[in-house]
């Protein structure tokens, strides 16, 4: 795998996005979203986590901590999705993340929040894993399936007065950027969306935008054909 400086020096040359990800990664996949309606092309690099790609010596200098996603902007290295996210919209206004309303600002935030700092982290890979080395591989299952409907019922009583064909109203924003790899996680977690229709309708809602279509995990050119096949 070859990261680093060299890939710096390139993407400075010629002034691409580089975006370190991971097919299933829902932190990776938000980033995906805001790239896309921005209308930002990119070059992606598959960071395989399940073979321990993201431990890499080239790969942590680009993120000492070992996590995706990486974006690359020339001679700019950013990591974390919701960092990544907020840069984009300061340097590439066009297609606003965040609406003008300082209200509805802030429950932007506050959604986004809920996903990353409260539900994401405590599903994610290293999580799991430690769950199940030193608990229960049995346990992983029912941890993940708490803290996700913990998560989903605090958004549902946020969301129920703001919503409209999205989050906050009628056009997309950061709350449903965030939102929508939660969803897939979910599914991956037997969650009964059912239990939650407002998350669930918007759900719906966001399989109908380009930019979430494309950006979703089965259409990573590092998804592995396995994860192709439908039942």
């Amino acid at each position: 795998m070859a990261t680093g400086s060299g890939e710096r020096e390139a993407a400075t040359k010629e002034n691409k996005l580089i975006l370190y990800s991971y097919w299933r990664s829902s932190c990776s996949y938000r980033v995906r979203i805001g790239l896309n309606l921005k209308g930002l092309k990119y070059e992606y690099k598959a960071i395989n986590l399940l073979k321990g790609e993201q431990r890499d010596p080239e790969f942590l200098k680009l993120n000492p901590i070992g996590y995706i996603p990486v974006l690359v902007d020339g001679d700019i290295v950013l990591a974390d999705s919701f960092a990544i996210l907020l840069y984009l919209e300061e340097k590439y206004p066009h297609h606003p993340f965040l609406p003008h309303d300082i209200h509805k600002r802030a429950i932007n935030y506050q959604a986004a929040n809920i996903v990353s700092s409260s539900i994401q982290p405590l599903h994610n890979l290293e999580v799991l894993k430690y769950i199940e080395d030193k608990v229960s591989p049995d346990e992983k299952l029912a941890w993940a399936k708490y803290h996700i409907e913990k998560g989903f019922t605090a958004l549902e009583k946020l969301l129920k007065d703001h919503a409209g064909r999205y989050a906050t109203g009628d056009e997309v924003f950061l709350a449903d950027i965030f939102l929508a790899p939660q969803f897939s996680a979910a599914t991956r977690f037997h969650v009964d969306m059912a239990d939650f229709p407002l998350l669930a309708r918007l759900s719906k809602a966001y399989s109908e935008v380009p930019a979430f279509q494309e950006a979703m995990p089965e259409k990573q050119p590092d998804t592995p054909s396995s994860a192709l096949v439908t039942p």
